[in-house]
Parts: structure tokens; C-alpha cells; sequence
């Protein structure tokens, strides 16, 4: 009886990266023999995470369509057809029992041909409005495990699974670590601690708010706990000079710093709305309006609506930014509602939901 074997798909960003390794750590727990391979696009973050992360992954020629007209954008087609070729014969090799994709750019071709293949398929959509790609694979694919309601308006309502967004397991006790959290981060603990994140590849606008800030910051006595990303990390590491100021390009111990965090300010990307729900922290969403359909904007909408959060759109940063962080600064009964609210809507269950729907698509005589 050979193993179970699966590939994984999706990168480009740590929202896409992350759940598909946290994915990949279920089935491997629950089934320790699986062979598990993943297919992310080449010269992207997946290539240097994945294999961190212990698993073997395969590159496709594949990138996403511009804005605007350029190179890239008319070679996309060639682009699109080699990966497809490719992806077959990835395919064909491997065998796999399921094939399971979290988003971004290698994912569409991959489940495509998966799915020509008779192969069993399962979406992963994170967000609150699902890309192109996650749409024109959801009418092949078995399942689709979503992190919000209502999202049977996108796909086909039969084949649809509320299961949230699967995150970090060492995210599940982080007001256990308060005290790791102030030793680490050599924090002075009579202070409140805001946490600025920008996304795993930084966000420009948010760096640039922070740092015009800085000083502002520092008098409203705060502790400033900053990831501006490793493509701005050369601009603001100087701020490390400053007192109440640590800035990294990225954090590796993510859990200490929402331990740590008494405030959060955040992009809205998927897998962030989902880590902060667990946190159970008051958060500021700044929203990228650089993303595809503006979905980061309806992901904070989805929390801002429900009252668990608050929402400061990038072009209103500057009339808006002081009032609204020193409304919640000063507003101690604020801060535990929004963090009691913004926990209520947690799944903290999410991975092992979806990793119960991969197996309703294992063969039957061989599921333990």
C-alpha cells in the first residue's frame, strides 16, 4: 500500500505561503508517511520558505498579469501555457492523491491541470472577495475552504466550507508569553508596546506614516515594535538608534511580538486578519490599495462592520492617523472591546477543518 501523497500550491506572499505549510505540518502529523510536495512560481518567496520550512518544492514560469502594459504581461501567455505543460509533467511524476491550493501565481495552473487530470482538487480562498484565479478553478475543484460568510455568492454553494484561514500554532498561547515577549524585545514593561505591520514584504506607506510619526509616537510613551520589510529595512534601520524603537525586516518569533503588542497596526491581507483574530488585540487596519478587486479593504471591512476592529483607508492617513490611535490610547474600555470582539470571530480550528476535507477526497481503502 503506497503513501498518501500531496502537492501543495501557493505563494508569492507569506498570506499565501503560510497556510499551505501550515497545511503541509497537518497531513504530515496525521499521516506521517506522506510524500508532500509543493509548486510555487520561480524567483519568488516560496523558494527560499518552503524548503525552510523542510519540504521539497517545485518552480513554475509563471507570474500574475500587470496593471499597465509590459513585457511581462504579453509573454504571459507563453508563460501561462509552459507552466501548464509543466505542471503536467509534475503531475504525472508525483501521482498525487489530492492536490491542494492556497492562492497566488502557480496555484491556477497547477489545479487546472490537476483537475483535466481527474485529479481531486481543494481551494483554499482566504479572503473576503476571491481573485480570478480562485474563480476559474472553483468550478473543477471539490472543495472550497473560505475564512468568511456569505461567500456563496463567488463560488457554487454545494462545494463551499466555512473553515477560516489555517495560522501558526504558536499563536494559540501568546498572552502565555508576556513575559518571554518583554525579555526578548528588551521592552521596558511600564510602557504600552505598538506593533506595526506591514506584511512579509513590507508596506511603503505605512513605513513612511511611522517614521514621520516616530516622535509622536515615543510622547504618547510607547514602545515601538516595527517590521517595515526587507526591500525598506536600509531605509529605517537608523530608527534603531532611536530610544523605544526596534525595527527588523522581518520578525522570526512572531507569537512573542503579539505578546508583546498592546496595539497592532496592520495591512489587511488574509492571513494577517486571521492571526490577529487569534490574538485577541486591538488592531488598526491600513489596507493596500495595490492589491487585486481591493480586497484588503473588504477583509477589514468584514472586521470593522462587526465592530472588531478599526479601519484608516491609506489616503486619509495624515487628517486621520493621531485622532484615531489616541482615541484608542486613551480609551482603555475600547481596547479590551475590540480585542474581545475581533477574538470571538477566531477559527482557530481552521487547518484541521481543511485537512478533514482533503481526506473525504483520499482513496477509500486506504484511509487510516
Amino acid at each position: 500500500m503506497r503513501p498518501y501523497k500531496f502537492i501543495l500550491s501557493g505563494g508569492g506572499t507569506g498570506g499565501h505561503i503560510y497556510p499551505a505549510v501550515a497545511i503541509a505540518n497537518e497531513l504530515k502529523f496525521r499521516y506521517p508517511d506522506a510524500e508532500i510536495l509543493f509548486v510555487g512560481a520561480k524567483d519568488k518567496m516560496e523558494m527560499q520558505k518552503v524548503p525552510k520550512a523542510g519540504y521539497e518544492i517545485k518552480g513554475l514560469w509563471i507570474s500574475g498579469l500587470q496593471r499597465k502594459l509590459t513585457f511581462d504581461n504579453l509573454i504571459f501567455p507563453l508563460k501561462l501555457l509552459k507552466s501548464m505543460w509543466d505542471s503536467y509533467f509534475i503531475l504525472k511524476k508525483f501521482q498525487p492523491n489530492v492536490v491542494i491550493g492556497t492562492g497566488g501565481f502557480a496555484s491556477g495552473p497547477l489545479l487546472k491541470v490537476a483537475s483535466l487530470m481527474h485529479l481531486p482538487t481543494i481551494i483554499q480562498e482566504q479572503n473576503s472577495f476571491p481573485g480570478i484565479t480562485n474563480k476559474w478553478l472553483s468550478k473543477s475543484a471539490k472543495s472550497i475552504c473560505v475564512a468568511y460568510d456569505g461567500m456563496e455568492q463567488f463560488f457554487p454553494k454545494e462545494k463551499v466550507v466555512l473553515s477560516g484561514n489555517p495560522v501558526r500554532q504558536d499563536l494559540l498561547d501568546v498572552y502565555q508569553k508576556q513575559a518571554d515577549a518583554t525579555e526578548y524585545f528588551a521592552l521596558d514593561s511600564t510602557k504600552k508596546t505598538l506593533l506595526v505591520l506591514g506584511g512579509s514584504l513590507g508596506a511603503r506607506r505605512i513605513n513612511q506614516l511611522i517614521a514621520s510619526h516616530a516622535e509622536w509616537l515615543r510622547s504618547k510613551n510607547l514602545e515601538i515594535i516595527w517590521q517595515c520589510g526587507s526591500l525598506y529595512f536600509e531605509t529605517y534601520v537608523e530608527f534603531n538608534q532611536k530610544p523605544c524603537t526596534k525595527v527588523f525586516a522581518f520578525i522570526d518569533r512572531m507569537d512573542l511580538a503579539y505578546a508583546a503588542a498592546d496595539i497592532i497596526i496592520s495591512r489587511a491581507g488574509a492571513s494577517s486578519v486571521s492571526e490577529l483574530a487569534l490574538v485577541g488585540k486591538p488592531v488598526i487596519f491600513i489596507p493596500s490599495p495595490n492589491v487585486a478587486e481591493d480586497h484588503q479593504t473588504k477583509n477589514a471591512n468584514a472586521l470593522v462592520n462587526k465592530k472588531a476592529a478599526l479601519m484608516i483607508a491609506e489616503k486619509n492617513l495624515e487628517a486621520e492617523f493621531k485622532n484615531v490611535l489616541e482615541g484608542l490610547l486613551n480609551n482603555e474600555d475600547k481596547q479590551l472591546k475590540l480585542g474581545k470582539k475581533i477574538y470571538n470571530l477566531a477559527k482557530p480550528n481552521a487547518t484541521k477543518t481543511i485537512v478533514e476535507e482533503i481526506e473525504k477526497w483520499l482513496p477509500q481503502e486506504i484511509i487510516k
